[in-house]
């Protein structure tokens, strides 16, 4: 699909759409659970329903009853392959899942799921008790456990989402667990993990986030538990609203019960000379006399599409550090961002571990998403100042927010297909 955004001038409210990243943490902890969970307020996107599929094979009942998600857990061995779709956060968490099983286990993916590593799990899986087979450390794997527990490390510098897989599946391991973790990035994401644990009655101590003590034997108790507003999408408004707003937008729904890394979009956007005022379910954003800013997003890595989207409107050249995170996301994203910004004018540097995006209003273009639901979202806000921008394979947003468009045009945006 084709869209094209134009020039456009917003206002208005919208809420935030919920968090994927907790919606999947959420359905992978209520399948262990004996018993029913309530979702509340669940998130409505490709790979949280991917999750559903999951937990359906993994022997849940799945029921929605008045927008709520009941999901009864019943752990069993899935007779069919886990399909995880695109998910990485979902390839990562129903790994070590599928390695409870005394029976082999399928988990395959989709699209450039495939093409992505899961070295970590290579090495540190068998340690733990469990048989693991791959295509060349790629899609589809095979593991056959039980996972037993033990003692083993893991290199936490590729992704967090690792070591949140294996936060989930070892407290049911026989054994007490210490995972060691060299390098670990991304520190936000485990703790959203162990905070939805602890929802679910699951404990597990850490020392600096270097050492992990899990006591094994312990048992998932079924929650009742809400959705909040998703931050990563959340920033995609927040940033449209600092180079596109008449008088602001409001964007509800931004609490902070658990952990977001992306939350830190808002120090990027006071760096930027964006307004933000805090109201009591969300933010307000206005444009002010945007600049040129340095920030580091090694931590939350997903912003790095927005935050250069906005760079193009500063008076000066910003840098964003930490681009050595992006290899291995839906596409090679930093790249990505170089190669399509520069198709609409835009000059974009990666030196070392940083990005330097110059300004310049964006000129009339057709960037393709490369199927990366964060790349078309930052192809929309360039859309937003200049051009006018065409998206190709704009669909991909439905990975994470499927209304991101639709929420855009009732805040003012011209957006057309073509």
């Amino acid at each position: 699909m084709r869209l094209v955004v134009r020039p456009s001038l917003l206002d208005g409210q919208i809420a935030a759409p919920k968090s994927k990243s907790l919606m999947q943490r959420f359905i992978a902890a209520a399948t262990l659970a004996n018993g029913t969970t309530i979702i509340r307020e669940p998130a409505e996107n490709d790979d949280s329903l991917h999750g559903i599929f999951c937990a359906r094979a993994l022997g849940a009942e799945v029921d929605f009853d008045n927008d709520n998600l009941h999901l009864t857990g019943n752990l069993r061995w899935p007779e069919a392959p886990l399909n995880v779709g695109e998910s990485g956060l979902g390839m990562r968490l129903y790994i070590p899942i599928a390695s409870l099983f005394d029976k082999g286990v399928k988990v395959i993916g989709e699209g450039s799921l495939r093409t992505r590593p899961i070295d970590a799990f290579e090495e540190i899986l068998p340690a733990l008790g469990v048989n693991f087979r791959s295509r060349g450390g790629r899609l589809p794997v095979t593991v056959q456990g039980p996972l037993l527990g033990g003692e083993a490390t893991i290199d936490g510098s590729v992704s967090s989402q690792f070591l949140s897989g294996l936060l989930m599946a070892l407290p049911l391991a026989k054994h007490e667990s210490t995972i060691h973790v060299d390098n670990l990035k991304s520190i936000p994401y485990v703790d959203m993990t162990l905070e939805v644990l602890r929802s679910f009655g699951i404990f597990i101590q850490h020392q600096d986030y270097k050492v992990f003590n899990i006591r094994g034997n312990q048992k998932y108790s079924p929650a009742d538990v809400t959705v909040e507003g998703d931050w990563s999408g959340g920033a995609a408004l927040l940033v449209a609203g600092a180079i596109a707003s008449k008088t602001g937008i409001k964007v509800a729904g931004l609490r902070g019960e658990y952990t977001q890394a992306d939350k830190a979009v808002t120090g990027a956007l006071l760096f930027a000379g964006a307004k933000l005022m805090q109201h009591p379910d969300g933010l307000q954003v206005t444009a002010g006399k945007l600049r040129g800013f340095s920030f580091d997003a090694t931590d939350c890595p997903d912003l790095f599409p927005v935050l250069a989207a906005l760079a193009t409107a500063g008076d000066r050249p910003t840098t964003l550090t930490g681009i050595h995170r992006l290899t291995h996301k839906e596409s090679n994203r930093a790249i990505t961002i170089r190669d399509e910004f520069a198709k609409a004018g835009i000059k974009v540097e990666l030196i070392d571990d940083n990005m330097i995006i110059h300004p310049g209003v964006p000129q009339n273009a057709v960037l393709d998403s490369h199927h990366d639901h964060r790349i078309a979202m930052a192809a929309a806000l360039l859309g937003l100042r200049g051009g006018p921008i065409a998206i190709e394979n704009a669909e991909a947003i439905a990975k994470s927010y499927p209304t991101f468009f639709d929420d855009l045009e009732l805040l003012g945006a011209d957006i057309r297909k073509k």
